[in-house]
């Protein structure tokens, strides 16, 4: 009977490692499901980034010119660099999250702050749910829509699309650890506007979004290298360009890897110095 009893009891407590990877793994599931919900706004996404992504292929083959080859790009390099980054673009989704800052700002935040789960992992592993729904739906559209209309460079060894998948969902959750730190904000901010703006402005001119890093001046890139920005885009854009094979794009990938750790690091020790500062009115 004491065996049965403290074999119930074992059974009750579980294994910490396995009860949290069961907890990442339904939390990113529902993420998933989440937004699957909003079938529109896919759709609605999808059309606006393959229209933006003609106007950008044009304008950057207006700066090829006819040599056709920019800062190492061949020309169908960067016809792809522009059509797979529109694809990638909803996979990182720089812009427009707030929804930290807004549970802050209402005093909602302290639920969260209620529950077993430590915030940060919670809307870490849905934004990972996030980025696994944007890359089944929404990163194809553009890229067929490209290779139909312009000739893409297509990547040489198998190796390349599997590393490419792991960069992208690395560059994603490099994007979520900044807004995250973004959003975090708010806990001393009321109004995180002009944050979200520098932030804005920033990763659309650093991440390899706008143009590719090799545009900029030597120096610029030496300083940009040192920063996350390009783990975001450009490491996983030149992933599937092949600008890095074998172990310099394991190398690269490391990169965003450690990144991830330094990054979601620094989210929790900022967020345990921010609730303390919290004060829920009337609560």
């Amino acid at each position: 009977m004491t065996g049965t009893m403290l074999a119930d009891v074992r059974r009750r407590q579980g294994n910490p490692v396995a009860d949290w990877l069961r907890m990442a793994a339904a939390v990113t599931a529902a993420g998933f499901r989440r937004y699957s919900t909003y079938r529109q706004a896919t759709v609605g996404a999808a059309v606006t980034v393959t229209v933006f992504g003609f106007l950008k292929c044009y304008l950057i083959l207006a700066v090829a010119g006819p040599a056709g080859t920019v800062a190492g790009y061949r020309g169908d390099q960067l016809v792809a660099f522009i059509w797979i980054g529109q694809g990638l673009f909803g996979v990182v989704a720089m812009w427009g999250w707030s929804e930290l800052s807004d549970r802050v700002r209402t005093g909602d935040v302290a639920a969260d702050l209620l529950r077993p789960v430590n915030p940060l992992w919670t809307y870490a592993c849905t934004d990972l749910g996030r980025i696994g729904h944007a890359l089944a739906m929404r990163l194809l559209v553009p890229v067929v829509v490209g290779a139909l209309t312009f000739h893409l460079y297509a990547p040489r060894l198998w190796a390349t699309y599997p590393a490419f998948l792991v960069s992208a969902v690395l560059g994603g959750m490099v994007s979520f650890a900044l807004r995250y730190l973004v959003n975090l904000s708010s806990f001393w901010l009321l109004d995180i506007r002009g944050v979200m703006t520098a932030w804005v402005l920033c990763s659309s001119l650093f991440s390899g979004l706008t143009m590719p890093i090799g545009f900029f001046p030597a120096w610029a890139r030496a300083v940009l290298w040192l920063t996350p920005f390009p783990a975001i885009m450009q490491v996983p854009l030149d992933t599937a360009l092949e600008r890095h094979v074998g172990w310099p794009a394991a190398g690269m990938i490391g990169l965003q890897v450690a990144w991830v750790v330094a990054l979601l690091a620094i989210c929790w020790l900022v967020q345990r110095r921010a609730v303390r500062r919290l004060v829920v009115q009337g609560g």
